[in-house]
């Protein structure tokens, strides 16, 4: 895993690209990279590289040029298939030098284009520099696993890097907060794609290519790949569950090859119980697996990770962390660069600062629950689409509608008794009953949050109109397939594979994500959705198929999820925090927030009568991101 970067002046063949700055730039992100780091100026160009040496560690290094020196390239990520893409590109008369996967991404420009992307299966983000063609070619995976952000200045240099903190270090980059995003942050705790808190800062979208050709001002972005719903359910129609072990084993046999130590994550859920007893099937020594325990019963799952590790015999280590794990806070905020607020980051971070005392690689379980239906949220959004089918939104509407005003907030309760929340998910469409069951804070609590200013800026912005883009997108009327496809483009992008990969990369550890292969996803698409979601069993025939491999007391067990004890925290030892953090002085005058409600927000829950825990983590970690990212003397526009 690595970190790239690079500036291209649009419009100036001639114009140079200053050294000094580029180097402090790929600096930045030295965390990503250090084992190597390299470097290629030309006129008009600079391309900057940090090397994580996974694969072919003696000759991969970076920048990496084709024979003549006329195509180089810059790659973040693995290439699974690389050595079959080597064989077919030396049949065409390619000349390799090195036994990398970033010289098959070069000679596959040269020979197919735009197209190669499509001949890749991997996670990656690369931009390729052409001086024939006189192109910038950016490419990012197909699910989002790598990223890579980008901006345009008002000099006509366009640059991209890993990190958007290595864009921030350019001194003429604009810190104009977008003021759409702090709408989203709030609805999501992230911002999604292709966003950034910042208004000329954007992320390229998955499975999206980006082409910049010198003297064309405007870069030129195309999909090439999306979530396919033409189902073929008759290839499957047949021992579903046998194929789906060869489907995930192909995936996982894939990504253990490696030159330095590999080893799993494991949680003792059901997917990286998945993937461990597979890899234990495709390596004759023991896996290495790492699992993180907490000191607090609620939150602590590693018994399950131990059985597992017992039934396979792996080389399993575990480290017991304080829930109360406070260092690490203001640590967040300058890992994400912009407002994030999923607080499992945490643990995240430590089981990722966990593995790489022993291992460079792991594999990881993530995408699971998306790609087989696993989350609680499924069962009930669902159970309550069943009541939409069969009564109109104009009833459904004004009737529930005053049902969820009416009925009492109950957010103490389990999720079966809120009422409340269900009535008013049944008097939206599904697309806004989703939305709504997926918000930190409800349309409601972002109004009541919101300062006058700040919504009258928005000028009718809302958070919805992300779900509906993509909506528009998604090819099927399945109403749990929709609810998947939403997720893999918002939040599995934007909060799971941000997350692990940065506190991964903050350790120089390289993750590896075989759920979402994406030829394993293809083939899931046939799987029909009732054998994702069976009744009220998510991740169904996953769970069928792998009976054979692990216990019952695994598979069908309630799911737990990494948490960390956010409510208890904000009542206990870190109660003075919250208050300078939520009602410190920079958020009371940032014009964002209406100041009473941050107070109500802060005294109800600390009082004990309101569970107000995500909506204040939310509001804390903006905090930081003010504090800690836009530094005092930085020049923050309010930008609409």
């Amino acid at each position: 895993m690595c970190g790239i970067a690079g500036i291209f002046h649009i419009k100036e063949s001639a114009a140079i690209v200053d050294r000094a700055l580029l180097t402090a730039m790929n600096n930045t992100q030295f965390h990503r990279g250090p084992d190597e780091g390299g470097i290629h100026f030309e006129p008009g160009v600079g391309l900057a590289h940090r090397r994580l040496s996974i694969i072919d560690i003696s000759t991969g290094q970076q920048p990496l040029f084709n024979d003549d020196g006329s195509v180089a390239i810059v790659f973040n990520g693995e290439i699974y298939n690389f050595q079959d893409l080597r064989q077919e590109l030396i049949t065409k008369g390619y000349h390799f030098k090195t036994h990398s996967d970033t010289e098959t991404i070069v000679y596959a420009w040269i020979e197919w284009g735009e197209e190669c992307v499509k001949h890749l299966r991997g996670m990656f983000a690369f931009a390729i520099w052409d001086r024939n063609r006189q192109q910038l070619f950016i490419a990012r995976d197909r699910l989002g696993i790598k990223p890579l952000f980008f901006a345009t200045l008002a000099t006509g240099e366009f640059m991209f890097a890993s990190e958007l903190k290595v864009l921030l270090a350019h001194p003429h980059l604009k810190r104009d907060i977008y003021l759409p995003a702090i709408e989203d942050y709030f609805t999501f705790g992230y911002i999604p794609e292709p966003n950034t808190i910042f208004k000329d800062v954007f992320k390229l979208s998955p499975g999206h290519t980006l082409t910049l050709t010198r003297g064309v001002s405007e870069p030129v972005i195309k999909p090439y790949w999306d979530v396919p719903f033409t189902q073929h359910p008759d290839l499957i129609k047949e021992n579903t569950e046998a194929q789906l072990i060869e489907q995930l084993r192909k995936a996982i046999h894939i990504r253990m090859v490696s030159e330095v130590p590999l080893g799993a994550f494991l949680s003792g859920g059901v997917d990286s119980s998945a993937v461990v007893a597979m890899m234990a099937g495709l390596q004759q020594d023991p896996v290495n697996t790492c699992s993180i325990a907490f000191n607090e019963a609620d939150f602590n799952e590693s018994e399950f990770a131990k059985e597992v590790a017992q039934q396979y015999h792996t080389n399993h280590w575990e480290k017991t962390v304080e829930v109360d794990d406070f260092e690490l806070l203001d640590k967040l905020a300058l890992l994400y660069d912009e407002p994030y607020a999923d607080s499992s980051a945490m643990p995240t971070y430590r089981v990722c600062e966990l593995a790489k005392q022993r291992v460079t690689v792991v594999l990881s379980g993530d995408g699971g629950d998306e790609v087989f239906a696993g989350y609680r949220r499924y069962r009930w959004h669902m159970n309550e689409e069943r009541v939409r089918s069969k009564l109109p939104l104009g009833f459904r509407k004004p009737v529930f509608g005053l049902l969820g005003e009416l009925y009492p907030k109950a957010d103490w309760a389990p999720r079966i008794f809120r009422a409340k929340t269900t009535f008013q998910s049944l008097a939206r469409t599904s697309v806004e009953a989703y939305l709504h069951s997926v918000s930190i804070l409800n349309d409601q609590q972002r109004s009541d949050l919101f300062s006058d200013r700040l919504k009258r800026d928005l000028q009718g912005y809302h958070s919805i109109e992300v779900f509906k883009r993509h909506a528009a997108n998604c090819q099927t009327d399945d109403p749990l397939s929709l609810i998947q496809y939403l997720d893999m483009k918002t939040y599995l992008v934007g909060d799971i594979l941000t997350k692990v990969d940065r506190a991964s990369m903050a350790h120089s550890l390289e993750v590896r994500v075989p759920f979402l292969d994406h030829k394993l996803i293809e083939w899931s698409m046939n799987v029909p959705p009732s054998q994702k979601l069976h009744g009220q069993e998510g991740k169904y025939i996953l769970k069928k198929a792998l009976e054979p491999h692990l216990s019952n007391n695994i598979l069908y067990r309630d799911k737990m999820g990494f948490a960390v004890p956010v409510a208890k925290w904000f009542r206990g030892p870190l109660k003075e925090r919250l208050k300078q953090s939520v009602l410190s002085e920079q958020m009371l005058d940032s014009g964002y927030f209406n100041a009473d409600y941050l107070r109500q927000l802060v005294t109800q829950h600390q009082s004990g009568l309101r569970d107000h825990s995500a909506a204040l983590w939310t509001l804390s970690m903006f905090e930081a991101f003010l504090r800690q990212v836009l530094s005092a003397d930085s020049a923050v526009s309010q930008v609409a």
